[in-house]
């Protein structure tokens, strides 16, 4: 039987999958051994993927006038010209800025590059943004300030070089598992190698560490200024890569003094022992890997503190070498791919920024569009749309492959936003979602499984996820969608594509001379070489000796002088730090077998098995002085929302701090959304959101119920009433 060679779908680690058909016509998946970034390993969501591609599937485009109306089944020929039309309408009469796509990390690289010329190139609006805002977006930033561009300069074979592991708001054993396993497998054989794990709760990933930093949360700048003050005052660094390849570094030395041994271990609520022993790991390694995601990442100061993380590997010449860097985990499968292609509201193609005039010009040139057609002005973010439909500056929200009314912050305010959308188009492959209770149009999509594209993991690997399955119903790629409403708007000679290869090759040339250079790639490449590492320039040789593994090996950068930046950055602490009112700090996270909204992972029986429902962790000492016990049903409160969940009690949280898992909406579990809660302060510089933390009280139910029904028999009985 033929071998079908794919990517999982799920995170972004980008395991290779062999897909093949059995006697019974059902796909059966394995890891794909010659993948070189997963060896042939996948976890639960991978070994189970195929298990959901059919089920709930949205067969057919579907339509209705107003949200308290039922929908009912459409032409796609109906369905895109009422798109065209209200396009057109709000072009003559609003003005395209009106108009927003919201996409997504599952999109393959064609169907975001078809997007960026749709809505940047010929709309002339930069309002397209994905949900890698909401989850790499800081990671972009502190890459692109640092560094002078994004671009991870690590790659995996890094994970089994290393002397010290340093992991940093990530629980990188459940979400990014295949990652840790080739880190763990390494780790245990190598008793000298460290690993150091940072986080507020004793995760499975802490439960391996050498050392467990369980850190106040917000206080991580803290923490990695301390770890700077203690190498500095040791002389721990390199001065001779400072100063050829870095600049800022007495800027950034005048602000570590003041982070002293006690007064970072105060803030961090650690020991001044931990923090000494941290700063001894570190000056120990002549090869320190730091690997980070969410925890970092989802902060109001997510971009500082990832430049915080940087200024660690510069001071010590820590970059660039086997074994060793800053090394972001992307959250989603594409998300990668997506920056490449310019898929947040500030990028374009090839690494390029609206802001910059030049960049503006080449890729209006390569497009054959008229000069000024790229607007100047960086697009709505997520959360400006949102703000956006409030306001009622947004006229038209076209929403593919993700689901904001589960995973988008204050979810409370973000609902009544949709409610108020004039017209809002759901481009999804599941029905129903949590989302397409907002829509007016649904238009079905193929599925990872049914349309074949290019994705790029954390390692900057391109891997060819080739299709296998026929298209469920009417279902088409999102790419061809985005297409057609280009070729009906009028634009039918920029979207003269016959197939998806012919897409990527016309994209790949916008990344010439570009850090993420993939001009020697194509489909047909791919296909026959197997997965590749960008850059991968055209016209040079693709032998893996000269393979580029690791950016930056020169010692310079994709800054104007050349040099790394060192960022001098103070602490500012939570957004929404704990008081007496909302006296707990609530934090949110993933499961190991469930993924973002559940989408997929709801439909697939083994995952259900294994995370049957919500929960909340709250530590002993809490638990006991609000007389909680396992299994109580709690209710938290913050100052946007609440919701319900049965308490788990674990001293694997710190005291004062609360964890429940992000992944249910209203679709699997009854006022269990862990972003009811959350608020939607934002990094200035990245624009993502502090889904991270927020201040949140806590109430048992029970106990709730009763003080409900005492103050009602006490009023009652204050007036006389007999029962």
């Amino acid at each position: 039987m033929e071998t079908i060679k794919t990517l999982c779908p799920y995170c972004g680690v980008g395991c290779g999958l062999e897909i093949v058909q059995d006697r019974n016509q059902a796909w059966k998946v394995r890891g794909d051994r010659n993948h070189p970034s997963s060896h042939g390993m996948v976890c639960v969501k991978g070994a189970t993927v195929t298990e959901s591609i059919r089920s709930d599937r949205l067969l057919y485009p579907m339509m209705r006038d107003s949200l308290d109306q039922p929908f009912r089944r459409a032409s796609w020929d109906e369905a895109l010209d009422t798109i065209v039309d209200r396009i057109q309408k709000i072009r003559n009469t609003t003005g395209p800025d009106a108009i927003c796509l919201y996409g997504s990390g599952q999109c393959v690289t064609e169907d975001y590059y078809i997007a960026q010329k749709l809505m940047k190139g010929c709309l002339g609006t930069n309002n397209f943004d994905a949900n890698s805002r909401l989850c790499m977006s800081s990671a972009v930033s502190g890459y692109v300030q640092s560094f002078g561009a994004d671009g991870p300069p690590c790659c995996y074979d890094d994970l089994e070089l290393t002397d010290c592991a340093f992991i940093i708001g990530s629980n990188t054993a459940e979400c990014h598992p295949i990652v840790f396993n080739r880190l763990a497998k390494y780790h245990k054989k190598h008793p000298n190698v460290k690993m150091i794990v940072v986080d507020p709760r004793r995760t499975p990933t802490a439960e391996v560490a050498d050392l467990h930093l369980a850190i106040n949360p917000g206080t991580d700048i803290d923490l990695l200024n301390g770890i700077a003050y203690l190498l500095l005052r040791k002389r721990a660094i390199d001065p001779n890569f400072i100063e050829k390849s870095t600049a800022n570094f007495a800027a950034f030395a005048e602000v570590i003094g003041s982070y002293t041994p006690d007064f970072v271990a105060s803030r961090c609520g650690i020991a001044v022992s931990d923090l000494e022993t941290a700063a001894n790991y570190w000056e120990q390694s002549q090869r320190v890997l730091s690997l980070w995601s969410m925890g970092i990442n989802q902060s109001s100061e997510g971009t500082a503190k990832v430049r915080s993380l940087i200024n660690l590997h510069l001071m010590t010449g820590q970059i660039a070498k086997p074994g060793c860097g800053p090394f972001s985990l992307t959250g989603q499968p594409n998300a990668m791919g997506g920056r490449e292609a310019g898929g947040l509201s500030h990028l374009l193609p090839g690494y390029r920024f609206v802001k910059n005039a030049e960049h503006r010009t080449q890729v209006e040139q390569f497009w054959g569009i008229a000069p000024g057609t790229i607007s100047p002005n960086p697009g709505r973010t997520a959360w400006e749309m949102i703000t956006g439909l409030e306001t009622g500056e947004v006229e038209m929200l076209w929403i593919a492959a993700t689901n904001p009314a589960v995973s988008m912050p204050d979810l409370e305010r973000t609902k009544a936003a949709l409610l108020r959308s004039p017209f809002t188009v759901y481009q999804e492959a599941y029905y129903p979602t949590e989302t397409s209770a907002y829509a007016h149009i649904l238009l079905p999509a193929t599925q990872w499984s049914e349309k074949t594209g290019v994705m790029t993991n954390s390692e900057r690997r391109v891997t060819l996820c080739s299709g296998f399955d026929a298209p469920s119903g009417e279902a088409r790629d999102d790419w061809k969608i985005f297409a057609e409403v280009g070729r009906r708007l009028g634009f039918a000679e920029r979207f003269a594509f016959d197939n998806v290869s012919e897409v990527y090759q016309e994209f790949v040339q916008l990344t010439r001379g570009q850090p993420c250079d993939m001009t020697g790639l194509s489909h047909e490449y791919l296909r026959q070489e197997g997965p590749q590492q960008w850059p991968c320039r055209e016209n040079e040789p693709k032998h893996p000796a000269k393979e580029g593994k690791r950016l930056y090996a020169d010692g310079r950068f994709h800054t104007p002088d050349g040099l790394a930046r060192f960022a001098a950055c103070h602490s500012r602490g939570l957004a929404e730090p704990p008081d007496a009112n909302y006296p707990f700090v609530l934090t949110t996270g993933r499961l190991y077998g469930h993924w973002h909204t559940m989408t997929r992972t709801g439909r697939t029986d083994k995952i259900n098995q294994l995370h049957p429902e919500p929960f909340l962790e709250i530590h002993p000492r809490d638990a006991a002085k609000l007389k909680i016990k396992e299994g109580d049903l709690l209710e938290v409160r913050s100052t946007r929302g609440k919701a319900r969940f049965p308490a788990k009690v674990t001293k694997a949280i710190a005291p004062g701090t609360l964890f429940v898992p992000m992944h249910w909406g209203a679709l699997w579990a009854e006022g269990a959304e862990a972003n009811a809660m959350t608020h939607a302060a934002s990094c200035p510089d990245s624009k993502q959101p502090e889904l991270k933390a927020c201040a949140v009280q806590l109430v048992k139910v029970g106990a709730q119920l009763e003080a409900e029904v005492g103050e009602l028999n006490w009023a009652k009985s204050a007036v006389g009433v007999s029962f």
